[in-house]
């Protein structure tokens, strides 16, 4: 019997910062052993949304906020005030910090006879006597959500008992109040830089969640309170963090967040988070990735090939085994093909025929008298000239193999016959070297051509695609904003390139222009970056942009 599922209940936190020689410090409160969520932990102070805090009445006595401006900023239809709100109640009845303004339009100031009076409703409050809108009435007190911004947005990760899906606020911390814990979800507080906060959860002094942590990082590149709240209140969208758990090496569990290699294929293969799917690539071990669909990689690791090689196969018993890229002619791994197929292995299918890619075909063909599907390869020494396809195949052509329809999309740029396959019913597409993870490919004239490459990877907005299974790396979700970022990485290499050419009056070489143009990268990886240099040359000619001449190029004035 399945466990059952957990909805994250909406939630709030503010984040009090103040400035000190030493650079901001934050706001942070030590939850009690008693409670059932973060037992002992230092976060900040916050909690779940109250059913008050969407009422119109306390709506009416917020200052410079409505629920349409504080929806939008979230990403939300409606009721967005509300987490503004339970920010600031929940600070209030946490800390006794109250983020408000007086009848006279001055931030609160309290002097002790107020700062007394304040406990007791909020004494009050927490026994549910009375409600946060009765306070601001009694005191004449409007709510100050005009003072804090919104900083990130977090979700509990899956398998969890109790999920939140919490808003993270920034804000001035109140002058002229001095907090105190309620000594019953809170019984300790602290000011603290967060990088000090950081080191002391490393050394054990204090315990923080793994949120807690990642936002203390980000917190810690801000000099001023003024530096943070601009980045926060800086129009820009909101990743959405919402962590997984994996399996890494010696069967040590990690958490991971957005940008980590692994994160969108665990979100596929584990989405109840168990904790069942790896944080790494290990070669000749099976990983589904799909209902049979099977990833191996071979052991081929390096700079150009990252982790290694992927083949994937698909089909069982009962369809037979497509093989996509058998990869590199390593014995261990076409052996680890066979092992892994789940019935016979009756296809090959190859993306390109870079060396890595395709010449295991002619080992894994004769052992198993597949046919093979690919383009022919092109006249170059770095193609692999062993690769005879059974069937040629062709731009949009339908491939009917181990109970799957692949549909061929022709990709060149990379390599002129590069080609990805989509499996049309799971919406995965096989990408070969046309996408790879955690780098951009190598365009290499004269096979490889940069405009055409930018136009191959425009043509996957056109694709009904979830995820990419590239030839390199994790599954990768989000296709068409992968694409864009490439996109755009491309565009601001060229700006790079013409920026370069700019600081030279007399026509320059590949070498000569290189640490220019490439200045933010490795000295080390400057010969690779040459091939998309000259790439990038050839592009820029082709436009008339560019004037080249006895291997030497100057940009036209």
């Amino acid at each position: 019997m399945n466990p059952p599922i957990v909805v994250p209940r909406p939630a709030a936190t503010v984040i009090l910062a103040r400035d000190t020689s030493d650079g901001i410090e934050v706001f942070m409160m030590q939850r009690t052993t008693e409670v059932a969520f973060a037992k002992g932990m230092h976060v900040f102070p916050g909690g779940g949304l109250d059913p008050t805090d969407h009422h119109e009445e306390i709506a009416s006595l917020c200052v410079g906020l409505t629920d349409v401006h504080a929806s939008t900023t979230l990403g939300i239809e409606q009721g967005g005030l509300a987490y503004w709100i339970a920010a600031i109640r929940e600070c209030f009845e946490e800390a006794g910090l109250l983020l408000g303004y007086r009848h006279d339009d001055e931030l609160v100031h309290l002097n002790e006879h107020e700062a007394l009076r304040l406990a007791d409703l909020r004494t009050a409050l927490a026994e549910n006597k009375i409600t946060f809108v009765d306070v601001l009435k009694a005191e004449q007190f409007r709510v100050a959500t005009d003072k804090i911004a919104y900083f990130s947005h977090w979700i509990t990760m899956p398998g969890r008992p109790k999920r939140y899906d919490t808003r993270f606020f920034v804000a001035q911390a109140p002058v002229g109040q001095v907090a105190k814990q309620d000594d019953y979800e809170t019984v300790g507080q602290r000011w603290v830089r967060p990088a000090d906060a950081i080191e002391k959860s490393r050394l054990g002094e204090i315990d923080l969640m793994f949120p807690t942590i990642k936002t203390l990082e980000s917190l810690s590149r801000f000099a001023t309170v003024k530096d943070l709240l601009e980045f926060a209140r800086a129009p820009k969208p909101k990743q959405l963090m919402s962590p997984r758990t994996g399996t890494g090496r010696a069967e040590k569990t990690e958490i991971l967040i957005p940008g980590d290699y692994a994160y969108a294929e665990l979100g596929k293969i584990d989405p109840e988070g168990k904790g069942v799917g790896k944080t790494y690539i290990e070669p000749g071990i099976a990983v589904e990735i799909a209902p049979d669909v099977l990833r191996v990689t071979a052991p081929n690791p390096g700079m150009m090939t990252g982790p290694g090689t992927n083949s994937y196969l698909i089909g069982n018993q009962q369809t037979g085994v497509a093989v996509i890229d058998p990869g590199p002619p390593l014995i261990e791994h076409i052996d680890a093909l066979v092992k892994a197929a789940r019935g016979p292995i009756k296809w090959i299918l190859c993306t390109h025929t870079h060396l890595d890619h395709s010449p295991a075909a002619l080992e894994l063909k004769a052992r198993t008298g597949a046919t093979v599907y690919g383009m022919p390869p092109p006249p170059y020494p770095n193609q692999d000239q062993t690769f005879a396809p059974d069937i040629p195949v062709t731009h949009h052509q339908q491939i009917k193999v181990a109970g799957a329809t692949l549909r061929v999309i022709h990709t060149p740029g990379h390599a002129s016959n590069q080609v990805c396959y989509l499996h049309e019913t799971e919406r995965l597409m096989f990408t070969g070297d046309h996408i790879m993870q955690g780098s951009t490919v190598v365009i290499n004239p004269p096979d490889g051509n940069m405009a055409t490459y930018l136009a191959s990877l425009r043509l996957l907005f056109e694709e009904k695609i979830d995820f990419l299974a590239p030839g390199h790396g994790f599954l990768m979700d989000k296709p068409n904003e992968a694409v864009e970022r490439l996109l755009v990485h491309r565009q601001d290499r060229e700006n790079k390139v013409v920026a370069a050419l700019r600081t030279f009056e007399q026509p320059a070489t590949l070498e000569e222009l290189v640490p220019v143009a490439y200045r933010d990268t490795a000295e080390k990886l400057h010969k690779v970056a040459m091939r998309s240099l000259f790439a990038h040359l050839q592009k820029l000619v082709e436009e008339q942009r560019v004037e080249y001449s006895n291997d030497r190029w100057l940009l036209k004035r």
